[in-house]
């Protein structure tokens, strides 16, 4: 089966490099164009104006997340070996020992040099600014899957199994709010512009709820868990953003109802053939990218039709992240290749087919 072709080129390859092993996770700086990379080696790489610099050589032990401070001065990066090391402008200057217990998960608040991150059942908070631990947090019921804090960071949600907890930045001793669900939450965002809080459930579902309202929508009908979720910074006719799900080698993108009776219209995109491993919506807009072990990172148009298809990932595509201003999009590569390719403008297009 062949994916899609494109009508237009869109995007156009402007680098390519390798790591030694498998890209675990991607992510650009807000505030210039350097692109970070974590492989499963164990190395941390650093990518600026087609330069690729090895900020951590590999070790063997395997990287798992990794993100920069909301200012760009900070990168932090989390793995097997139970350290989250935090660099500033290339510098190391802070490693925090939390052995024996992985952490795979890491967030920074959009507001505030504060850093989330995953040991087991716990969350641990970490001030930048005051090199020390604000708060640990005992999610209870599980290891935890998915962290993320609010676009204001007031909120920080965690999840795991039974649901989401949701801890109130200005006062961590208060009772989290706890979204319960009789399942396990693999996959939770909470919206850009903060209203929507969503859930990808074990159990073959999503949550989506509406903050400071109760009664959450439950929509249902996927083939497998709910792996990946991505809310777009744009909003429809209705003021609400869309919001993309993909569950094995498919996607459904919600847009929500006028009546709220009727809650969220789903539209199915297929193209891919293989299991999706990220996806993610452009900066300000409705264009959705999907990255998958089939080996096709798919541009969707709208959230609704492939444009274009773009390749060279030879066991398939690990990551993807868009730069904060839209204009390239970074992918990783099961073999260790990474990627950026660069938005054609519309002087460079005429003429070509």
């Amino acid at each position: 089966m062949n994916p899609l072709t494109a009508n237009s080129k869109e995007f156009e390859q402007h680098f390519s490099g390798t790591l030694s092993d498998y890209v675990t996770a991607i992510a650009w700086s807000p505030n210039n164009t350097t692109l970070a990379a974590t492989s499963a080696a164990g190395e941390v790489a650093l990518w600026l104006d087609g330069d690729l610099a090895i900020l951590q050589a590999g070790n063997g032990e395997s990287l798992n997340c990794l993100a920069f401070s909301p200012d760009g001065q900070f990168l932090a990066v989390g793995g097997q070996d139970g350290r989250v090391k935090i660099w500033r402008q290339s510098e190391l200057i802070a490693t925090l020992e939390n052995a024996p217990a992985w952490v795979d998960k890491l967030a920074w608040s959009h507001t505030s040099n504060l850093l989330a991150f995953s040991l087991g059942r716990y969350v641990q908070v970490w001030d930048a600014d005051l090199g020390e631990t604000v708060v640990t947090l005992n999610f209870h019921n599980s290891s935890v899957l998915s962290i993320d804090w609010r676009s204001d960071g007031q909120y920080l949600a965690v999840s795991g199994y039974h649901g989401v907890k949701v801890w109130n930045s200005q006062n961590w001793d208060e009772e989290p709010y706890f979204l319960e669900m009789p399942t396990v939450s693999v996959a939770m965002a909470w919206s850009p512009d903060g209203k929507f809080l969503a859930s990808g459930n074990m159990d073959r579902s999503v949550t989506v709820l509406e903050w400071d309202n109760p009664d959450p929508w439950v929509m249902r009908g996927f083939p497998g868990k709910i792996r990946h979720l991505a809310w777009s910074e744009a909003t429809t006719q209705e003021g609400a953003p869309i919001l993309a799900s993909s569950s094995v080698e498919g996607i459904v993108a919600w847009e929500k109802l006028e009546d709220e009776a009727l809650g969220w219209e789903a539209t199915v995109l297929t193209n891919h053939v293989d299991v999706i491993q990220a996806i993610a919506f452009a900066p300000n807009s409705f264009i959705l990218a999907s990255a998958a072990s089939d080996g096709w990172l798919c541009l969707w148009n709208q959230a609704k039709q492939v444009s274009q298809v773009l390749t060279g990932a030879s066991a398939g595509f690990s990551c993807l992240a868009w730069h904060p201003q839209g204009k390239l999009l970074a992918a990783g590569g099961e073999n260790g290749e990474l990627f950026v390719w660069s938005k054609v403008t519309l002087s460079q297009g005429f003429g070509r087919s």
